[in-house]
């Protein structure tokens, strides 16, 4: 039985240019690109050049491009960053609906002093109430997502990075969900601009950190010049080959089919509950709030049809408590138990999302049956 995967938001496969690159450099481009000798110049000239497109792809000088393991070390890296440079008593302002590696980080380093940023009534940060907030001078950074990993919402990062910067308060936008899915232009408006490899088709442990035009003082690991200084640490040339290779493959290719997919299952499901409809979403992600049943019923369900869905966000599987995410949004905790995500890719097709919809539709009868069953007592005499 062949598999069609819809979880992209939690990982993508690798692009097959993508994988090309990488067996190349792995092959041809090993050596370690410090070294003094002139094969390990050719090997530092491909760092170089990489640098430079990812530089072009986001319109910023290449010194704001530094190469990481990942969204994740980044965050934390920023937040870190933060809390040596600002004063001792600043206070952050924090979306409540991030990602788990920004909502960590931002406790740890700041504790009580993170601020919870208002949503609006679609799920999205509420620029107008942080651009109250900021006049106030309550604030001394600002970290957002672009993309929700969850619903798909999107949050107006253009203007939050707009009212951040008239009031000199740097901003981080973490675009995880959002490079290789819509467009990068003017993300160099933020300070900082977070992604990994591995959510657009590049390989797992690779990362980039976009930093301010002034970023003297930046330095996310300790121990050596590479990265300009921000990060020490023998450079992964062939992963960062391969995650330069996944993006710019990006431009070539669009996810379809979620629209059709909610109106189909709006036929076959009627009681099935999307969240953030109302919101400007990403064209990839549907965030279902089941009729009855568990989502591990759900999703095991699909499994056995070839459909590989989630719960929600890979970082918060099998943790015990409801989605923060959900919750920000006021989500009752028992609906949350319902939850299915389904996220799509550039090897989704509208059939596949179709044939998704039919699906759900046979397992929401085959587990109305099973429960029907469990329910029902024989009487013997």
């Amino acid at each position: 039985m062949e598999t069609c995967y819809f979880d992209y938001n939690a990982t993508a496969p690798l692009r097959p240019e993508a994988k090309v690159a990488w067996l190349s450099a792995s092959e041809d481009l090993w050596l370690n690109p410090s070294s003094p000798y002139r094969a390990a110049a050719r090997v530092h000239a491909h760092l170089v050049e990489a640098r430079a497109r990812v530089a072009g792809l986001f319109a910023v000088a290449a010194e704001r491009v530094v190469f990481n393991s990942g969204a994740t070390e980044a965050n934390n890296a920023i937040f870190a960053h933060w809390a040596a440079t600002l004063p001792a008593d600043a206070c952050i302002g924090v979306s409540p609906t991030e990602h788990t590696s920004v909502l960590a980080a931002a406790q740890h380093f700041f504790g009580e002093r993170v601020t919870w940023l208002t949503l609006d009534g679609n799920g999205a940060v509420d620029v107008s109430a942080l651009q109250n907030v900021l006049s106030e001078r309550q604030l001394a950074a600002v970290s957002t997502m672009a993309a929700n990993n969850e619903t798909g919402i999107l949050n107006d990062w253009n203007a939050i990075a707009t009212v951040c910067r008239a009031q000199g308060v740097p901003y981080h936008c973490d675009a995880s969900q959002w490079i290789g899915k819509l467009p990068l232009d003017r993300l160099q408006t933020c300070d900082f601009v977070t992604g990994a490899a591995h959510k657009f088709g590049g390989p797992k442990g690779v990362g980039l950190c976009l930093l301010p035009a002034d970023n003297s003082g930046f330095m996310s690991l300790a121990g050596g010049s590479q990265e300009f200084g921000h990060r020490a640490g023998t450079e992964d040339v062939a992963g960062i080959l391969s995650m330069v290779a996944a993006l710019q493959a990006v431009e070539r290719s669009t996810a379809q089919g979620r629209d059709e997919f909610l109106v189909k299952l709006g036929q076959v499901l009627p009681a099935v509950e999307v969240i953030g409809s109302a919101a400007q979403r990403l064209c990839n992600t549907a965030l279902l709030i089941m009729p009855k049943f568990a989502s591990v019923r759900w999703i095991r369900a699909l499994e056995k049809r070839g459909f590989l869905v989630s719960a929600g966000s890979a970082c918060s599987t099998g943790k015990h408590g409801p989605s923060t995410v959900l919750a920000a949004m006021g989500v009752e905790a028992a609906a949350m138990q319902r939850v299915l995500r389904v996220s799509s890719g550039w090897a989704t097709s509208v059939a596949d999302w179709l044939a998704l919809a039919a699906a759900m539709a046979e397992c929401g009868s085959e587990l109305s049956a099973e429960a029907d069953d469990s329910n029902s007592t024989v009487i013997s005499i």
